[in-house]
């Protein structure tokens, strides 16, 4: 079973998508697929590491799967030439997972610096999930031999530890993973991160230092993909800026976190650079900025809010869609953790 190059991605199904999902991952989820073969995943088992006071419960996470698959198909991720499906359907990320437990490290787990962020100083209190979540992101995308990994900063530390996970296996079971006719030793490859474009993590409307969040009590720090064309202007036009104009040169951005994220919004909405955006607007003062802002904005994201709303209202649709990617997706994973068994010694039925 030879390594073809193939991209994975996932993106949680927690609800409130916003313009940081949009622009940090499904934006390059829709170019990627001009070029390589891709699987996008709703994980929605990494939903459920913290509370049902976090995921929302059942019902919730049921809706909020479907407006992720929604999201990826109004945005122009096409599921009958890639896939597109939800990961419960799929049990070889569980099984994967466990496997990959008994060759991950705690030590390799305890550096997570997530875990630490998203547990807080109650660390007895998180779930076994939330600490191991890592290793099923791990399993995620090696399950598929998976290449190339389209991730943001705040991710790269999860693909190295994947990367670590297929480097010990292949060599814990080098010799077992020559027998199994894989002549060089390596059965899993090391996915390589593919970190694009101007505004890859997206910053706080209210607050250039903080990540833009659907977690942040205040609905004007972010930009909702299903936010009407109103809500948007209103918005940006309330974005936090400083009383300077903006500058001519990219190096003038470097101290005003707030002139950085909305010029780098735009720029990647715009397929520029931060540095053509400045040339345009550089000297100006925030106000003509934002107005131009407001109408790429809405321009790009009103067709996906209305798009996912025609989709989320067909549950049935989406799900069909869903089901099929899973089918597609299996077939794949089976043959993974078939070669996966044999190489550690487990006996199966043939």
């Amino acid at each position: 079973m030879a390594i073809v190059e193939r991209v994975f991605s996932g993106v949680q199904p927690t609800g409130n998508l916003h313009l940081g999902n949009y622009l940090g991952a499904i934006v390059n989820f829709v170019k990627l697929q001009e070029t390589h073969n891709c699987i996008y995943c709703v994980v929605d088992m990494h939903a459920i590491t913290q509370g049902a006071d976090v995921w929302g419960g059942p019902a919730e996470l049921a809706r909020n799967t479907r407006e992720v698959a929604a999201a990826f198909i109004a945005a122009g991720v096409d599921p009958k030439k890639h896939i597109v499906f939800n990961q419960s359907q799929v049990s070889g990320h569980a099984e994967l997972t466990w496997i990959f437990n008994c060759v991950a490290r705690v030590g390799w787990l305890s550096r997570m610096t997530q875990f630490k962020e998203k547990a807080g100083k109650d660390r007895e209190n998180a779930s076994v999930g939330l600490y191991d979540y890592p290793v099923l992101m791990a399993a995620d995308i090696l399950l598929y031999r998976a290449t190339h990994v389209p991730v943001g900063e705040d991710q790269k530390q999860h693909l190295e530890l994947a990367r670590d996970i297929a480097q010990k296996f292949n060599n814990d079971f080098g010799d077992s993973i020559r027998g199994q006719g894989f002549n060089e030793g390596l059965f899993f490859p090391q996915p390589e991160p593919l970190i694009t474009g101007p505004a890859t993590r997206v910053m706080s409307l209210r607050d250039g230092t903080k990540k833009m969040s659907k977690s942040d009590s205040s609905d004007n720090s972010r930009i909702n993909l299903t936010d009407d064309a109103d809500t948007i202007a209103q918005k940006i036009r309330k974005a936090k800026t400083d009383p300077e104009p903006l500058p001519s040169e990219e190096k003038g951005l470097e101290t005003r976190p707030e002139a950085d994220n909305l010029v780098g919004i735009y720029a990647a909405l715009s397929g520029r650079s931060k540095q053509q955006v400045l040339s345009e607007f550089g000297g100006g003062q925030f106000s003509s900025f934002k107005n131009a802002l407001v109408e790429l904005c809405v321009e790009k994201l009103s067709p996906i809010a209305s798009e996912m709303k025609r989709l989320v209202a067909d549950p049935g649709h989406v799900d069909a869609i869903l089901v099929d990617g899973a089918e597609r997706a299996n077939a794949i994973a089976a043959e993974t953790m078939k070669s996966t068994k044999d190489i550690v010694g487990f006996i199966r039925s043939r």
